[in-house]
């Protein structure tokens, strides 16, 4: 089934922990027809929601990967992608955000706008994505729409405008007022699958009035044929919705809508808002790189009669090999058809073609411009472009953020050692922030990623799913070192053998390149050609090579400019390979005169609880080194935002559910990299020594 065009929507489900995406995702794929029944996302029933199709998900009640999956609401084909909450597993959210249209942004009606809303709001931002909000659990007690709406325009900025009332709320939350039809609804049946449409209650007509006139207002802004007809009192829902939709996609409105996915109220409502107010393939601006012509960017259109560009945004290893989710941008994808990796020129021929629905698959012949499904047994990476023989487009990649946490992993046994390598190999290949190596120095594998729940998830399943127990060594944060102040070198590299020898002589000076700025800067300020022209790029090739281990504690060393303004070249022993090495030795000599320092990465933290453990909740922060930045205190519940050094945060989970009593949960992702405090330094500096001599010996 190829559906048309504009009856095409790709849509993302993201918010913060526990704000429960899968539970409205489950509740959409119900009222869709997708499924027979409802299962919860911490099932009582022992089934589990059917977006968490592994057992780790259904075990936590999390999110570990996004999931996939598709519906048909009037006649209108829905691509859904429910991503994680967790700041760990954020790459999934990235690489959803990359290939949706629009999104809808969930928040809890008690909680309102929390730490990781903020990451998802900036994630939407980055690919501008269009969003609807919806807020979600009025059920809950202490739950207040009004507020949480006040904090969309506060804290994130939007132009947050509520469609809709609530009829009761808490326990009472009875229905929906809609301000654009001017009718209540009820969500009547066991699972709420009947929409009962009647008058909005008396009591409440003139709040709904009020509430209507400054909707109007707002989206009036969007339209001058609305503004005209409220001003002559003669407004159509036709014109309301134009005006909604011309402000949702211009990412200036968003609009409000509220419910309880679990009592099951509000949920066919925001369906009904995505048909109508968020994008088709076609409202969306695409563009590639055009490698045919020196990657400049052009313009993809969805036009499914154009020829084949296709994005590979996920990949997983499943039961028959590899499975990649693509996008189709434009053109046609074919069974049989033949399709190219523009990364690596390879040609593959299109054996199995299917539509996702979370861990099930159905079989398609054929996928048009605009449409989400996945292919089988093709070898490629996530982030790569797939076109026909016509054309050469890459799409532009997404963001990666680069892990800050590593951990030593050790087999127990010869057989777990082969089943490590294949579940670090699949594992690598799926997920481009989780990062596998051996270490030169110790010889043990290590893994490395966004934060402990990360790697601990991936240990889980390297015993689950490859019969793999492996024991895991002390975590190691990944540390950085730089200099602090601006230091001279002039070095020469000498060395004769029989024939040709070496000869190179560089001279300039190193300084620090201030916070924030790039990670290293290579200046060529040669005047009269002391060094050949050719041989600069191998004098900035030793100068980078030596950047990979800093000669304090051998981490990377960062912000770093390298300034070379003299050197010396002979006409017989000059070569590149001797400006490289005179690169290095002069590396060597100047590191340890510019002071150089040790900088550690800093974690944005965000803790929530009650407000009777706020001063517990501070102490656990100030006793991690932490940096309180702000308290925020609501209803009885109260939020700290602090920047804490990741070294002192392992093992911070279970502190601080003893400290309240596991009534508090917190959310951490990278902030920067800060000079850590001298003892500290110290500390590092004589162990690293330590070790190092351990092995000389």
């Amino acid at each position: 089934m190829t559906a048309e065009l504009s009856k095409i929507r790709n849509i993302g489900i993201s918010a913060h922990i526990d704000s429960g995406k899968t539970t409205l995702t489950e509740r959409v794929l119900f009222y869709t027809g997708r499924i027979h029944a409802i299962h919860e996302v911490k099932g009582k029933d022992e089934v589990g929601a059917t977006m968490d199709s592994m057992d780790l998900e259904r075990e936590r009640g999390i999110t570990i990967q996004s999931a996939a999956t598709h519906c048909v609401w009037n006649d209108h084909h829905i691509n859904i992608i429910d991503t994680p909450g967790h700041v760990d597993f954020t790459v999934e959210v990235e690489r959803a955000l990359r290939v949706l249209d629009g999104a809808v942004l969930i928040l809890c009606g008690v909680a309102g706008v929390q730490s990781q809303s903020m990451t998802v709001d900036r994630q939407m931002k980055r690919y501008r994505v269009p969003r609807l909000a919806f807020i979600n659990k009025l059920d809950r007690s202490g739950a207040n729409p009004q507020k949480v709406t006040e904090q969309l325009r506060e804290k994130l900025g939007h132009n947050a405008v509520m469609m809709q009332l609530p009829i009761g709320l808490e326990a009472d939350l009875e229905g929906l007022i809609d301000l654009v039809t001017m009718k209540a609804y009820y969500f009547e049946g066991d699972n709420g699958e009947h929409v009962v449409e009647k008058e909005i209650p008396a009591e409440r007509l003139e709040e709904a009035e009020t509430a209507r006139e400054k909707m109007l207002d707002a989206v009036s802004m969007f339209s001058d044929e609305l503004m005209e007809a409220i001003l002559e009192e003669n407004v159509s829902e036709e014109m309301i919705h134009a005006a909604i939709k011309s402000g949702t996609l211009s990412m200036e409105l968003t609009p409000v809508y509220l419910g309880s996915a679990y009592k099951n109220k509000g949920v066919q409502r925001l369906l009904d808002a995505v048909n109508r107010y968020l994008p088709h393939p076609g409202e969306v601006t695409n563009t590639g790189l055009d490698l045919s012509n020196d990657e400049a960017e052009i313009t993809v259109e969805s036009d499914s009669n154009k020829p084949l560009v296709a994005l590979a945004f996920k990949l997983e290893d499943g039961r028959y090999g590899q499975l990649t989710y693509v996008r189709v941008y434009q053109g046609r994808l074919k069974k049989g058809g033949t399709i190219i990796n523009q990364r690596t020129r390879k040609k593959h021929k299109v054996g199995r073609l299917i539509r996702m629905h979370a861990s099930d698959m159905e079989d398609i012949t054929e996928s048009s411009a605009g449409d989400i499904v996945a292919l089988f047994g093709i070898d490629c990476a996530s982030g790569d472009t797939f076109c026909d023989e016509t054309v050469q487009v890459a799409m532009t990649s997404m963001h990666i953020p680069k892990p800050v946490i590593s951990l030593s992993i050790k087999p127990k046994d010869q057989k777990a050692q082969d089943n490590m390598s294949k579940a670090l190999g699949r594992f690598v290949r799926e997920d481009p922030t989780f990062h596998a190596g051996v270490d030169d120095e110790s010889g043990e594998t290590v893994i490395s990623g966004m934060g402990e729940l990360h790697l601990d998830v991936y240990v889980q399943r390297m015993g689950r799913e490859y019969n793999c127990e492996v024991e895991t060594g002390q975590p190691q944060v990944a540390y950085r070192e730089t200099i602090s102040q601006r230091a001279e070198f002039n070095y020469t590299h000498k060395k004769q053998t029989g024939g040709s020898g070496q000869y190179g002589r560089v001279a300039g000076y190193v300084e620090p390149i201030p916070e924030g700025d790039e990670e290293f800067e290579f200046l060529n300020e040669i005047r009269g050609g002391a060094i050949p022209t050719e041989y600069i790029p191998a004098v900035e090739k030793g100068f980078r090579s030596s950047l990979d281990k800093g000669r304090l504690i051998g981490f990377p060393v960062l912000g770093l400019r390298v300034c070379i303004n003299d050197g010396q070249s002979h006409s017989v022993d000059s070569s590149e390979m001797a400006f490289q090495a005179a690169a290095r030795g002069a590396f060597r000599d100047v590191y340890g005169k510019a002071k150089p320092i040790i900088l550690e990465p800093v974690m944005k933290l965000s803790v929530e609880g009650p407000s009777e453990f706020q001063g517990a909740l501070l102490k656990t922060i100030m006793q991690r080194r932490g940096t309180v930045i702000g308290t925020t205190e609501e209803d009885g519940f109260c939020r700290v935002d602090a920047e804490v050094p990741l070294a002192a945060m392992f093992g911070y989970a279970t502190d601080l559910r003893s400290t309240t009593q596991g009534k508090a949960e917190f959310t951490m992702e990278f902030a920067r990299y800060l000079p850590a405090p001298s003892e500290v330094q110290q500390e590092l500096i004589e162990k690293y020594r330590t070790r190092v001599k351990g092995e000389d010996d």
